[in-house]
């Protein structure tokens, strides 16, 4: 388990991925953007039920290559998702309510793997290595199943929770981060991340 006097270096690993998302969504809107980390939360998946309520959520799940493996999970509530499809598409359609559920997906996943680019890059620059990933799955669900599920392909029942808010000038869009690493690569990270600092 990890040391809890390692935990702020888990939190300086959340502001570094947040402030990649935030670079890559702010190029993809032409406006600036900023992400900001609410709460940063080891939670058992089993009691992510509880805490996600029964609402829908969209988003991707990417399986990561290198250590710390795993999966990352970006959901958003359907508020968000649409939102989020109003942004990625507005120099492509004047009427946002004619566009098929195709190209909203494909907007979704656009901006999941675009926000977990920015996320495991933040992570790779302050560690010195490469995390490469797989491609997108997209995701829609209750946050609950997701995560059961998510947790299932990787035996893995604790993830690391960020709360977060994006905010670009014309909108403000809910995202919850899940990372589900393996648990013994992810404590090594902040172990490796520790003597860096030292």
């Amino acid at each position: 388990m990890i040391d809890i006097r390692k935990l702020t270096l888990v939190n300086e690993l959340a502001r570094l991925g947040t402030d990649g998302v935030a670079d890559n969504l702010g190029m993809l809107a032409g406006e600036d953007a900023e992400m900001e980390v609410t709460k940063t939360n080891f939670v058992d998946v089993r009691d992510v039920k509880s805490r996600a309520g029964d609402g829908e959520r969209v988003g991707v799940r990417i399986r990561l290559q290198d250590q710390p493996h795993g999966h990352i999970l970006v959901l958003f509530p359907e508020d968000s998702a649409k939102k989020i499809t109003g942004l990625m598409l507005s120099d492509m359609v004047d009427d946002l309510d004619g566009v098929s559920s195709e190209m909203a997906r494909s907007a979704i996943t656009e901006l999941g793997n675009m926000m977990v680019s920015g996320f495991i890059d933040g992570w790779a620059d302050v560690l010195g290595q490469t995390i490469d990933h797989a491609t997108p799955q997209l995701v829609y669900a209750p946050a609950g199943e997701i995560l059961e599920r998510t947790a299932g392909l990787g035996n893995n029942n604790l993830a690391l929770m960020f709360d977060s808010t994006i905010a670009v000038p014309s909108s403000d869009i809910d995202a919850d981060i899940y990372a589900l690493p393996d648990l013994e690569e992810f404590v090594e990270m902040i172990n490796k991340l520790d003597e860096r600092r030292s």
